[in-house]
C-alpha cells in the first residue's frame, strides 16, 4: 500500500477493509455511510504512514445521539499487536469528548475487554442478536431503548 494521503484515504480504507473481510460488505457499508451523510467519525490507526488500522462511527437513526461502531478492521498481517486496542482507546476517547453512547455488534469477549458492555445492553430492542449487542459511553444501568441503524446497514 502506499503511503497515507488525505486525498487517498478513501482508497486506503477500501483496500484496508476488503484486505481484513472475507467480502465487500464492510467497504460498501463504508461507502454508504459517507454518501448518506451518516458517517459521524472515522478512526485511524497509521504506522510508518500506512493506514493499519480503522473504525467507523455512524449515526444512530433512533435512538437520537447514539453512534453504531461499525465497521472495525485491522491489516490482516498486523493483527495482535495492539493495534485494535489503540483503535478502541481512540473510540473511547472520542465518545467521552462528545459524550456520546456507542452501541457495537461483536464479540462480547473482545469489546467487552474494551470499555463495552453487553449488561447495559440487555434492555434493548435491536434488528440484531442483543446477546452480541454491546454499549459504551455516558450512563450506568440498561436503557431501554429500540435501535434503529442507518439506512445503509439494510443494504
Amino acid at each position: 500500500m502506499p503511503p497515507l494521503s488525505s486525498a487517498a484515504f478513501p482508497q486506503h480504507v477500501d483496500s484496508l477493509l476488503r484486505a481484513a473481510f472475507d467480502t465487500e460488505d464492510e467497504a460498501t457499508l463504508v461507502h454508504a455511510l459517507r454518501a448518506d451523510r451518516d458517517m459521524a467519525a472515522e478512526l485511524t490507526v497509521t504506522e510508518n504512514d500506512r493506514l493499519v488500522g480503522y473504525a467507523a462511527l455512524s449515526w444512530m437513526k433512533r435512538p437520537s445521539g447514539w453512534v453504531c461502531l461499525a465497521p472495525v478492521a485491522v491489516e490482516p498481517s498486523l493483527q495482535r499487536r495492539g493495534i485494535g486496542g489503540k483503535l478502541m482507546k481512540a473510540v473511547q476517547n472520542w465518545l467521552t469528548e462528545r459524550d456520546l453512547t456507542a452501541v457495537v455488534l461483536g464479540d462480547p469477549s473482545y469489546y467487552g475487554k474494551r470499555g463495552f458492555s453487553s449488561e447495559r445492553a440487555q434492555n434493548l430492542v435491536s434488528p440484531y442478536p442483543v446477546e452480541h449487542t454491546l454499549l459504551a459511553g455516558p450512563g450506568k444501568g440498561a436503557p431501554k431503548e429500540t435501535l434503529v441503524y442507518p439506512p445503509a446497514f439494510d443494504g
